[in-house]
């Protein structure tokens, strides 16, 4: 596996919109960088950090962004996503 970013968004777990932005930020990020992975970590918690992750992910324009998403299957706390870079 490349190069890997990771944000790890505990630290803002309720502020709303510094979610949205450092999402945007890691993902403009990975694009500038060519990072072929992104880890995620909205925690475990109640589940809802999450789900507004995966919202935010699944936006049209957001999608179009990236190749996959996983999920970790050993820890449930922990997205993946993964970009693919075209070689010029």
């Amino acid at each position: 596996m490349g190069a890997k970013l990771t944000l790890d968004l505990h630290p803002i777990f309720n502020k709303g919109t510094q979610i949205e932005a450092e999402l945007e930020r890691v993902m403009d990020e990975a694009e500038r960088r060519r990072i072929t992975t992104v880890e995620i970590i909205p925690g475990k918690g109640s589940g809802q950090l999450k789900k507004r992750v995966l919202r935010f992910l699944q936006r049209k324009d957001i999608r179009a962004r990236y190749h996959r998403l996983d999920k970790d299957r050993d820890n449930h706390g922990r997205l993946f996503v993964h970009f693919r870079f075209r070689t010029l």
